[in-house]
């Protein structure tokens, strides 16, 4: 409901014509809104339609049984990146500092395409992106091996 100019308030309809079309309505009351369709004076703005009806509100809809409220599942991230991590290992071949030239070709037939992993120069990055060549950079946590060197 809401405040006309005066002191009145106006109440909001949701209604709905023959053609399907979806509008809002505001009125006096539910008398007022009756006796206008009666009288066909309410009209779709769409189509024109007088054949219009009140459609429940998506906002004063309820449910027959209440739901019972979820709390939201618990993200383990640190399960969550090792399991991207080891997806990647398993899926993608890794070119190591060659990603960039093995881009070039497959992007250009010369190489069969297939899933790489690897690291570029800032420069090679550009020069990808210039040859419309897509990758997803994806910091990935450095290995065990890695940390010992």
């Amino acid at each position: 409901m809401t405040r006309n100019g005066g002191n009145e308030f106006l109440i909001v309809f949701d209604l709905e014509c023959g053609c399907g079309h979806r509008f809002e309505g505001w009125f006096n009351n539910s008398a007022s809104f009756e006796e206008q369709t009666v009288r066909k004076l309410v009209t779709c703005p769409i189509c024109g339609d007088t054949g219009v009806r009140r459609v429940l509100s998506p906002v004063a809809t309820k449910t027959a049984r209440p739901e019972q409220e979820k709390a939201p599942d618990s993200i383990d991230y640190r399960k969550l990146a090792k399991e991207i991590v080891d997806y990647v290992n398993k899926h993608f071949q890794d070119v190591g500092s060659n990603f960039a030239k093995e881009a070039l070709r497959m992007h250009y037939g010369v190489s069969e395409k297939k899933n790489i992993k690897g690291s570029a120069t800032w420069e090679e990055e550009k020069m990808m992106r210039d040859e419309k060549i897509e990758f997803f950079k994806l910091p990935l946590p450095r290995t065990e091996d890695e940390k010992n060197n």
